[in-house]
């Protein structure tokens, strides 16, 4: 049995990319607010990629590739959740 004391040897792959992920919306949620305190106005992402240059389509690609990512991450870990727990009907009385 484990102790809740301990702490874990190693963190899931899991909850590092939950961590990451809330760091990221959490810094873009602030990045809009401090740029809307001083401007007024939320900032133009089109703009602002545009502004860029020919990176402008390296940043649009790993981007893409990111969220194709964490789909394909999400899709592995639900059908191992399927695999592992199969659903038994329940036979009537």
């Amino acid at each position: 049995m484990k102790h809740l004391q301990e702490a874990p040897a190693d963190w899931p792959l899991g909850n590092i990319l939950w961590f990451a992920v809330l760091v990221w919306f959490s810094s873009s949620v602030l990045s809009q607010s401090a740029y809307m305190a001083i401007h007024g106005l939320p900032y133009d992402a089109v703009s602002m990629l545009e502004s860029l240059g020919p990176f402008y389509y390296v940043i649009i690609a790993l981007e893409i590739a990111m969220w194709g990512g964490l789909l394909v991450m999400g899709w592995l870990k639900l059908s191992r959740a399927r695999r592992a727990d199969p659903v038994v009907p329940v036979s009537p009385l």
